[in-house]
């Protein structure tokens, strides 16, 4: 899981990088809303697929402890 704080910190940093970038960047107001919605729904895109990466990798791990433990289950019962 620490993997997964260290990119959810990098992703956090970058959003707010990005959106200082813009907010003092000289453009017009209506230039800027429209970066800044677009970034957040880049970042919101990103975010979805490394929470659904995660959620897999969880669900794996889950399933193969799962199926680890009915084996070794089943091993000790037939003694």
């Amino acid at each position: 899981m620490n993997a997964s704080k260290v990119l959810m910190g990098v992703l956090g940093g970058v959003a707010v990088g990005a959106v200082a970038g813009i907010l003092f960047a000289p453009a017009k107001g209506t230039k800027t809303r429209k970066r800044i919605m677009k970034k957040g729904n880049n970042l919101k895109k990103d975010m979805k697929n490394k929470f659904e990466d995660v959620y897999n990798t969880i669900s794996t791990k889950y399933d193969e402890v799962l199926d680890q433990a009915k084996e070794f289950a089943g091993d000790h019962q037939e003694r």
